[in-house]
């Protein structure tokens, strides 16, 4: 049986300090409240609010634990707390407060405490259910519903009214999956989808929805007007539209709605400023509005099936008349025997006589009076079936009915008749209702309020929506079965003496709807007034948008100000507009893109299957959601093609913008996890072989040094690999650290934020690997061979040559060279080592003439004509002009090389410049022979004295000035070239035998490496400060004495000095004499040079020797790429 026990800090401390007696330095023991603070604040490098308990900085509280038995755990106490904490932590949380800052604030780094909230109250019914009913019925269904179903016709108003209904039904089942995944704090829609699809989405589509929800307001508003000044107060329009027709007239119209619709936003606007806690209390006011509303028209209709209420409507010939200025529907009347002309009359003829004359259609039709509302049962259902759709300005004309037309006459008194006052068709019509199925997210923007957010939001939105949508289908039959088509078509009411069309239907009077439409239409314009502010300031405060942190400041109380003034603006530019017919598509394209987004949450979250996808809500499909997303996408098109371009336009503008300057956020979002399953499914596809020729790039691992500092010590590295790279393709960057890794971790993460920090300035797209380890040598060469993941692999190794390596400071460095060379040949990876790379092109420097030279000795795959294709497609090198050199032996034909090359480059599609160096066989010169063994003897020299760095140096430079003096007495010629020893040699060229020329490309010495490489300085490094003048020509060399032989006896140098040169070293000295005089005289001005790398010898004993042939091989060349190739062909002549 477990026990709980109390013990203070003092015995604790006591018990672990006897059970870490030997780990006081590596695992410190807090033993004040301070100490545990500081451990807390370090954990695992995130601040205490990533985690769901809150660490206590209390002194009292920090001396006690949770029991005796888990002293084991004590020093992790700090960062790792006991299960009982956590369980009470997580048992106290309580959701914040709508529109307060959410939870998940691990990035603010703020200490302040948060405030105590009031525990949530409301359930299903009160926060999810009605508000979401108060959204979705709205001003569409009073305004627009019955024109919908006489335009379209109830079979295809169905259609419309199936497919939006589907749409937010499909969207609310993904909403419900992710608001049940976890705890959804305010923020509604906008939180779901940025936690889900990462801050780029959820910012790009929180501001969309932001417009949609303050265009939704504008939209209210300008249907509260419309209400005003059609149906209320006709009276109270500032521009009058008495006696104006066509245009005049609709622009009167447009400007009282303007002027008034401002009014009506500035006072809204007031009232929101002043205080939510009235429009909260008038929210039951205004919900009761709407149910009062809907339930008059269904009694309306029950009515309507045994006692029709009277409406006449007045037709001539097939022409519905505006009832307005009659009162009898007839041309004239029988009064006291006596006939005489009516009002009507007098409207179509110049004088109330019967003889008067009169508009040529009124004398040829006859007037008939129609009954507007025959009744449900009366079979209007059947002529209202199918769509009638018209153009602008078209009469609204009575179907079954004949006309008498005069052909080619034209319309007179068209304002006393009803007229189409828009163009419609289908998609139009999708456009404008779409507006009224929006609100489901209602619920779950109440989430802080609710008392099971989890259980509430999904229940209530969808019986919302299913209630609604029932309503919204039955009016669409209701209203085709009772009213006339022409009154259907009416949009204004003017066939019914100025009513509401479907207040004609209401019950007890069509009041009920024109009073309860209006307030309904006030109340939803301030809900969206109070809702897009917040959404506005959830956004700002998320930091993700900078351009928006303004808005995240407010009053004192929280209350958004700024956001307030901002969506007061933005809706102004929508009453502006003065159409609810134009706003309304407006709004359902953020709607659309919106709930498109939610259901592509939850797709990409379902098929990923993360292990943090444990919905509550088991009621759905990753085949719903597309569904869903598809038929918003299609939807958005439908309504309006350029409009749901422009959304697309503006919220792609806004994801890039978020790209590339949002802050950095981690929300464990799906589109992380999305790109990790696309990364997983693209390297098990490169697992299945190697690319094609066609496909190979160079993907490159750079190997860079650290200075002291942890600075990259020869940036031009990543220049170059920027410029060979243009951003395509993989590329690494790595360095290695000497030491051990758990005392060097520090060090190891500073290296790589200069490393990274050096990528973004060089714009090179890749990533960094730092490798720590006792030795450089081992740490560079897991870096060739474990840099990449599976198929995604370098396949190229650049590094820089060693510059000092002749100086005894640096001996190591050209061992770890040819190490490097011999491993990334057994790797089969191609190498690149550029030399005096201080010397290269930086990103920003442009090269306007000059020529790339390929030095193209042995063909090794073909890197050495791609590269300098790769090279000119970089604006640096872009207007570098390339040259192709090949070297022809004797027995070779120069003239046929040339024009064989030359075709191969035209089926390779590069353009070069071709050129065949021919080379005679020539003697080897005493030059050589003496070089050739100055070089052995300081091999040879390190070798044999085992000697203090200071006498090793005194050592070889009396050896190097022997030999000069003894090269000076054989060959008195004139001096021609400087060389200093101390610094990167500058370069001579001279000729070679060819047989001796491939002995020095392919080497193929057979001698086994020794196990192990003697790690002594180079033979050519000179005393600190001294510097040693070298001149040389083939037949001479001259140079200055330098200091005393020092502790070298006589005897050793005699030896040393009748030693006689190996003839294999005498013939690849021989070879880069005169590689270098061939190269020097053709590519002294090119701006680079390309030469392919000889390998290193097998036998290691040699390896001092090939750093010098390497030396002499490119003397007097300012920029030389070397490169050796991979084994493999990289380039192809077929398509």
């Amino acid at each position: 049986m477990s026990q709980r026990f109390t013990v203070t800090a003092g015995d604790m401390q006591g018990e672990v300090n006897q059970l870490f007696e030997g780990d006081d330095e590596e695992t410190p023991t807090p033993s004040s409240a301070e100490a545990g603070a500081e451990a807390s604040g370090k954990g695992d490098g995130n601040p205490k609010e990533s985690s769901p308990f809150i660490n206590s900085t209390d002194p009292e509280k920090n001396q006690q634990h949770d029991g005796k038995n888990m002293a084991l755990f004590e020093d992790e106490m700090d960062t790792i707390p006991m299960v009982s904490s956590l369980l009470s932590s997580l048992a106290n949380y309580s959701n914040l407060p709508q529109g307060s800052k959410e939870h998940e604030e691990a990035e603010n780094n703020e200490g302040s405490r948060k405030k105590p909230v009031q525990a949530p109250r409301m359930g299903t019914l009160m926060g999810v259910y009605l508000p979401c009913l108060q959204n979705i019925l709205g001003v569409i269904l009073f305004l627009r519903m019955t024109w919908m179903v006489g335009i379209g016709g109830v079979i295809e108003s169905f259609i419309i009214v199936l497919m939006c209904c589907s749409t937010t039904m499909l969207t609310a089942i993904s909403m419900s999956a992710i608001a049940t995944n976890g705890v959804v704090p305010a923020g509604g829609s906008y939180y779901m989808i940025s936690r889900s699809l990462g801050p780029e989405f959820g910012g790009a589509v929180g501001i969309c929805f932001y417009l949609g929800t303050t265009y939704a307001g504008a939209m209210y508003i300008l249907g509260c007007i419309e209400i005003l000044l059609v149906y209320i107060v006709p009276q109270g329009a500032i521009f009058k539209m008495e006696g104006l027709e066509g245009a005049e007239a609709e622009a009167a119209m447009l400007n009282n709605m303007r002027v008034y619709g401002t009014l009506v936003l500035s006072f809204m606007a007031l009232v929101v400023f002043v205080g939510v806690k009235y429009v909260n209390k008038l929210a039951l006011v205004f919900l009761a509005c709407v149910i009062c509303s809907i339930l008059a028209v269904y009694a309306g209709v029950i009515k309507t099936a045994f006692d029709p209420p009277i409406f006449p409507v007045c037709v001539l010939g097939n022409r519905t008349l505006v009832w307005k200025g009659f009162d009898v529907c007839a041309k004239v009347i029988e009064r006291e025997n006596v006939t005489v002309t009516t009002k009507l009359w007098r409207l179509f003829c110049d004088s109330e006589f019967l003889n008067a004359t009169c508009d040529g259609y009124f004398s040829s039709n006859n007037i008939t009076e129609i009954q507007g509302i025959p009744g449900v049962m009366s079979g209007t259902l059947r002529e209202n079936l199918f769509g009638n759709y018209m153009d602008k300005a078209q009469f609204i004309e009575k179907e079954g009915i004949t006309a008498v037309v005069e052909p080619d006459s034209v319309p007179t008194n068209t304002n006393r008749y009803v007229l189409a006052d828009v163009t419609s068709f289908f998609t139009m019509l999708v456009g404008i209702y779409f507006p009224s199925v929006t609100g489901i997210m209602a619920g779950s923007n109440r989430s802080g309020d609710l008392q099971d957010a989890q259980k509430s939001i999904p229940i209530g939105t969808i019986l919302a929506i299913t209630t609604t949508s029932i309503i919204y289908m039955s009016s669409v039959v209701l209203f085709g079965a009772c009213i006339e088509g022409s009154v259907l078509r009416d949009k204004f009411g003017e066939a019914v003496r100025g009513n509401l069309v479907i207040g004609t239907l209401a019950w007890p009077s069509p009041w009920v709807i024109v009073i309860g439409s209006f307030f309904s239409t006030c109340g939803a314009g301030l809900q969206s007034l109070t809702g897009a502010p917040r959404l506005l300031q959830a956004i700002a405060r998320d930091g993700i948008v900078p351009f928006l942190r303004v808005f995240g400041h407010g009053k004192a109380n929280g209350e958004p100000t700024w956001a307030l003034l901002l969506t007061a603006c933005i809706c102004e530019s929508g009453i502006l507009i003065a159409s609810l017919d134009n706003v309304a598509p407006i709004l359902s394209m953020f709607f659309l893109m919106c709930y498109m987004f939610v259901n592509l949450a939850c797709a990409v979250q379902t098929l990923l299957r993360t292990p943090n996808w444990r919905p509550r809500f088991k009621f759905y499909h990753w085949t719903l959601s597309f569904l869903g997303m598809s038929l918003c996408l299609s939807l958005m098109f439908i309504c309006s093609w350029y409009y749901a371009i422009v959304a697309m336009v503006i919220a792609s503008c806004i994801y890039k913008y978020i790209e590339f300057r949002g802050a950095e956020k981690e929300w464990g979002d799906g589109i992380r996890g999305l790109s990790l399953s696309a990364a997983r499914f693209a390297l098990m596809r490169l697992e299945e072989g190697p690319p094609h020729t066609k496909n190979w790039r160079p993907q490159i691992l750079v190997l860079v040094s650290m200075d002291s500092e942890l600075h990259v010590d020869q940036p031009r590295l990543l220049s170059l690999t920027s410029q060979l790279k243009a951003g395509k393709g993989l590329t690494i960057v790595g360095t290695a650290l000497e030491g051990k890794y758990l005392d060097n971790l520090p060090q190891g993460q500073q290296a790589e934020q200069s490393m990274r920090k050096l990528m973004e300035t060089e714009k090179v797209k890749g990533f960094c690997q730092v490798v720590i380890s006792s030795n450089k040598r081992d740490a560079t060469s897991h870096l060739v061979q474990a840099g990449g993941l599976g198929g995604l692999q370098h396949n190229t190794v650049l590094a820089s040559w060693p510059r000092n390596w002749k100086q005894a400071e640096d001996h190591q460095s050209w061992r770890n060279f040819i190490e490097l060379v011999r491993e990334t040949t057994a790797a089969s990876k191609a190498l690149l080592v550029p030399k005096n790379i201080s010397a290269f092109p930086s990103n920003g420097e442009r090269f306007t003439e000059g020529h790339i030279d390929v030095w193209w000795i042995v063909h090794d795959g073909g890197m050495l004509m791609l590269l300098p294709f790769l090279l000119r497609q970089h604006k640096v090198w872009r207007k570098c002009k390339m040259r192709i050199f090949t070297v022809a032996q004797m027995d070779d034909n120069s003239i046929q090389m040339k024009k064989d090359l030359t075709t191969f480059l035209y089926h390779l599609r590069i353009d070069a410049a071709v050129e065949v160096v021919e080379m005679h066989d020539s003697d080897i010169s005493a030059y050589t022979y003496e070089k050739t063994l100055v070089m052995e003897q300081r091999s040879q020299i390190l070798k044999q004295i085992n000697l203090t760095k200071t006498e090793r140096e005194r050592e070889i430079q009396s050896i190097t000035d022997s030999s000069r003096g003894s090269i000076r007495r054989k060959n008195p010629a004139a001096v021609t070239t400087q060389l200093s020893v101390t610094e990167e040699p500058a370069a001579s060229s001279k000729e070679e035998k060819p047989e001796e020329e491939e002995q020095l490309i392919r080497d193929k010495s057979t001698n086994p490496p020794t196990p192990a490489t003697p790690q002594s300085p180079s033979a050519d490094a000179e005393t600190p400060g001294t510097t040693v003048q070298m001149t040389w020509t083939e037949a001479k060399c001259d140079g200055e004495k330098a200091k005393p032989m020092g502790a070298t006896t006589p005897e050793a140098i005699k030896d040393l000095f009748n030693m006689k040169p190996n003839q294999s070293n005498v013939r690849r000295m021989h070879t880069a004499l005169r590689l270098n005089e061939v190269i020097i005289k053709k590519s002294q001005e090119a701006k680079l040079v390309l030469l392919n790398m000889p390998g290193p010898p097998k036998n290691r004993s040699g390896d001092e020797n090939y750093m010098e042939f390497m030396e002499v091989l490119t003397e007097g060349l300012n920029r030389v790429l070397l490169v050796r190739g991979g084994g493999r062909e990289v380039i192809t002549i077929y398509s």
